[in-house]
């Protein structure tokens, strides 16, 4: 896991390492960049797999393709076998990237699976830009007077180009000579025909169902278990990091080893708690942080200008996750998430509410799709503050696609029925029913922040302010909390616009 950069057009080293610098939180352990074909290329690098040689940027044999990358490839032994493999220097699974492209051209992206951006240049002056489908991994780009410059954050940009930042769209290649080309979506195509089966919420669900639900998750956490470094779970005691921590937990016990999980909250917390009674029952190697009101009103400016947003949902649950993130990086270098399963599986109550299919497909889909610049943004920046890698199990493709093929009479809950209830009853036997079937809150909810924040921002922003203030940015902002997030945020990314670079939730 790592930050990289790159200026296509201009081989200006000078710029490529200030940028550079700016993000070397992503990578303690290691930085490397070249000058190619007019181009500038670098990558600031956590070490995740031991590798003899792999430092990147990486190169081809002729030493005419150079490339660097964050994230990982899950598939990179597959790939890498139908590629002509006596061309391979290390054993980086970002490797296979580099000779896809230089093999079979840019389109054979889409045979990669996992969390990924990708930047490369050839010494004859191409040049080639690439985000995973998802975009579990962060990449932005800013196009001024020739020059087309990316990196994996915003606040790596120069002042100059602040105001040209833009997200860069997930599932997409750029070319200087194709431009922008999409060669995945984040929903693959096969998930848009359901399984045939009831769609009345409530509907009985087939064994088979369940047994192929859960051999999916199994197998999605245990590829994801990968690495030469200890994997720890961030674990909130809710379902979704439950079941994850659950089956890492068998994985590493047969292996011999322990998991570690971490676990954050205010004293008493519900998330605390519920974590604290999940890890007693896996055996779980468990640490915690324990924080006051003090701690997050502390911390606040730090995890807005980490995290790169002022949506308030996403900023409430930032900031314990920061703490939680900052602590785990003492004992890990990676850890596995329950991101992505109330989206997949219809976790949220207002979907509750859609009585036709389609709409709830679609609305499935656009949840989906909106992940990269809200949830996704925040675990990737939380963790990657600390030099941390968080990965996400629920949102390898084919765990979305088998989500998004099941009749939504088996993803919905009837009467008296808790939400995810596929999900509960797959993994029946896996945890005790209390925490099995407990009820859903929000990390920001359930571990304490959220009404610290909301009273004490409300508090300290006048209406005279927020009325004057609020229509700074298109949308207007909504409350005098988001006002003070807002103010952080312009403070630090003085000419980011907004609109084109971050997502926002429906409610504030």
């Amino acid at each position: 896991m790592c930050g990289i950069s790159a200026i296509y057009g201009d081989a200006d080293s000078y710029a490529g390492w200030r940028m550079l610098d700016r993000i070397g939180h992503r990578g303690p352990d290691d930085c490397g960049g070249v000058a190619v074909g007019g181009s500038w290329i670098g990558q600031t690098r956590l070490s995740i797999v031991d590798l003899t040689g792999g430092r990147q940027p990486l190169r081809n044999n002729s030493g005419t393709l150079y490339l660097v990358g964050n994230g990982e490839v899950y598939n990179h032994e597959e790939v890498r076998a139908r590629l002509a493999t006596d061309s391979f220097r290390t054993k980086s699974d970002n490797e296979v990237a580099l000779h896809l492209i230089e093999q079979k051209g840019p389109d054979a992206i889409g045979e990669l699976h996992g969390m990924y951006a990708f930047l490369a240049g050839a010494v004859d002056g191409s040049f080639i830009a690439v985000r995973d489908p998802v975009g579990i991994k962060p990449l932005y780009w800013a196009r001024k007077d020739g020059l087309v410059v990316f990196a994996s954050e915003m606040g790596a940009f120069d002042p100059a180009l602040q105001p040209h930042v833009e997200t860069f769209p997930p599932g997409h290649y750029w070319t200087p000579d194709s431009g922008l080309v999409r060669f995945a979506a984040a929903v693959p195509e096969a998930a848009h025909h359901e399984l045939p089966g009831p769609s009345a919420p409530g509907a009985p669900i087939p064994k088979e169902i369940l047994a192929m639900t859960r051999n999916k998750l199994i197998d999605s956490v245990e590829r994801q278990m990968m690495g030469d470094v200890p994997v720890g779970v961030f674990l909130s005691g809710g379902l979704d990091s439950s079941l994850v921590a659950a089956i890492a937990a068998r994985w590493q016990e047969r292996r011999g080893e322990r998991l570690k999980t971490f676990a954050v909250g205010t004293e008493d917390s519900p998330d605390l708690l519920a974590a604290r009674q999940v890890a007693e029952f896996l055996g779980t190697e468990h640490h915690e942080r324990i924080y006051t009101a003090e701690d997050a009103l502390r911390l606040l400016p730090d995890v807005v200008r980490t995290i790169e947003s002022y949506d308030p949902s996403l900023v409430r649950s930032a900031v314990p996750n920061y703490m939680l993130a900052a602590m785990t990086a003492e004992h890990v270098k990676v850890v596995l998430t329950g991101e992505g399963a109330d989206e997949i599986f219809a976790g949220y109550e207002y979907l509750r509410e859609i009585d036709d299919d389609a709409e709830l497909h679609d609305e499935i889909v656009c949840m989906i799709e909106g992940l990269h610049n809200l949830n996704l943004q925040r675990c990737d920046r939380v963790t990657m503050a600390f030099g941390l890698e968080a990965r996400v199990p629920f949102l390898e493709r084919d765990v979305i696609e088998l989500g998004l093929k099941l009749p939504p009479g088996w993803k919905l809950s009837g009467e008296d029925q808790p939400e995810k209830r596929l999900l509960r009853a797959a993994f029946e036997g896996w945890l005790p029913d209390q925490f099995l079937w407990r009820d859903k809150s929000q990390f920001g909810d359930g571990s304490g922040a959220a009404s610290v924040l909301r009273r004490t921002l409300g508090e300290t922003i006048s209406e005279d302010d927020f009325d004057r203030e609020r229509h700074e940015v298109d949308p207007p902002l909504r409350t005098r909390e988001e006002l003070g997030y807002y103010r952080i945020f312009r403070e630090h990314l003085v000419g980011v616009r907004p609109e084109v670079t971050l997502g926002r939730f429906a409610t504030a």
